[in-house]
């Protein structure tokens, strides 16, 4: 790309516009499940640009939205991916920051506010990206496809409390994209990274473990205490933890350990404690890298489960592995990396840092379907009370990233 046409893209990057959309998105609650009035949103919007806009009805109430700038013919395409659905829905009680509700707030250079870095920000910026291209008269000869996604984020369905759509994420979006038509060449997927470029990421399985014990009344327990399955899982939960750092060491990748969450735990009945618990269920979260195939990691799991049994006969162990979700990488020598590195070199003065990590993206489907994925997106400084924030400049600056970005893929009719 020669120098004129970069100047005349980076100059029709409007931060004014960047600041007004991403105070529209991020005012618009859209928690798991309920991504429509988003979904109605970036439709008018992509149509407003002159896209090719469909509609891709996952359920009821629930719709991908996807804008496709068609290109000349001849080059590659890309998509930029971003979810719809945020990690809460600003009800939580327990969460107080201004960056954990629907309602954007601006202050001292930062946008604050639920969704702007996960991931609304990103889509943005998408959006923003691709009008500066058509602003500076670009035409190129591959496409680019903005895809608007719900349900990315990690929740899943489970037993009869946890059902329906505000339990359906874990890419069920992303999942029916590809399934119904759409795969590009390659994605990039402004998951919030500091900026940094992440090559490869963790997947997961959730897995329940389960003990049993008599049901019995208070009054008759006495001498059959240990018997109570919530004292059983306590044993359960003590050799999950002496397992676990062989598993961070199995599991190591990148620049990280591998990692198990005690994720959750239930048992008993809180309305009438004078009955002993007849179940208790542990909820584990195992991180597993790309590196170790997901049907490799649930034998592991498996084994674990034969020790407790055979270390604990009467405790009736059960379990069950609901949901697995494989890790993601690409390349370090993939063009759309090389590109991103000079790019983010050419607008920030700096070279682009790399991470490993921990958390999953849509990358772990797309790239089961032969679509190559990198991390790449806009936020701002640690996680804290505050919630989700990012500075202006950060988004202003990964919009003209993007925007050189797609010129050089998709390359220049």
């Amino acid at each position: 790309m020669n120098s004129a046409l970069e100047k005349a893209i980076l100059a029709r990057v409007n931060e004014d516009h960047i600041v007004a959309m991403s105070r529209d998105v991020v005012n618009i609650p859209s928690p798991t499940g309920f991504e429509s009035g988003m979904s109605g949103y970036m439709r008018r919007v992509f149509e407003d640009m002159g896209l090719a806009v469909s509609r891709q009805e996952v359920e009821e109430g629930r719709a991908n939205v996807i804008g496709i700038w068609r290109g000349a013919g001849g080059g590659s395409s890309l998509m930029f991916n971003g979810h719809m659905d945020t990690s809460y829905s600003g009800q939580e009680a327990f969460l107080t920051g201004r960056g954990y509700k629907p309602k954007a707030v601006l202050e001292g250079g930062i946008i604050y506010g639920l969704g702007i870095y996960n991931m609304k920000g990103a889509l943005v910026c998408y959006i923003q990206a691709v009008k500066a291209l058509q602003a500076a008269g670009v035409k190129l000869k591959g496409d680019v496809i903005l895809a608007a996604v719900v349900g990315e984020i990690e929740k899943t369905q489970w037993g009869d409390d946890f059902v329906g759509r505000e339990f359906r994420g874990y890419g069920v979006g992303s999942h029916y994209l590809v399934t119904h038509g759409v795969v590009p060449d390659m994605c990039i997927l402004g998951e919030p990274t500091d900026m940094q470029l992440v090559l490869g990421h963790y997947g997961s399985l959730w897995v329940r473990i389960s003990t049993y014990g008599p049901f019995m009344h208070t009054g008759f327990s006495t001498g059959r205490q240990q018997e109570n399955s919530i004292r059983r899982m306590h044993d359960v939960v003590a050799a999950v933890l002496e397992w676990m750092p062989a598993w961070g060491e199995r599991a190591a990748y990148g620049n990280k350990r591998g990692l198990v969450n005690l994720g959750g735990i239930q048992g008993g009945h809180a309305w009438r404690a004078s009955r002993t618990p007849e179940r208790t269920d542990l909820f584990l979260d195992v991180r597993v890298p790309p590196t170790i195939p997901m049907n490799e990691a649930r034998r592991e799991i498996d084994s674990l489960v034969a020790t407790l049994r055979g270390r604990f006969p009467d405790y009736g162990i059960e379990s069950e592995t609901y949901v697995s979700v494989p890790g993601a990488q690409i390349s370090e020598s993939h063009p759309i990396v090389k590109a991103i590195e000079a790019n983010h070199l050419r607008v920030t003065g700096e070279a682009a840092k790399r991470d490993t990590v921990l958390w999953s993206s849509d990358a772990s489907v797309l790239t089961r379907f032969g679509i190559e994925t990198v991390n790449y997106g806009p936020s701002s400084g640690p996680r804290d009370a505050e919630g989700e924030k990012v500075r202006i400049k950060t988004l202003v600056d990964i919009t003209k990233i993007y925007a050189l970005t797609a010129a050089e893929l998709c390359q220049v009719a």
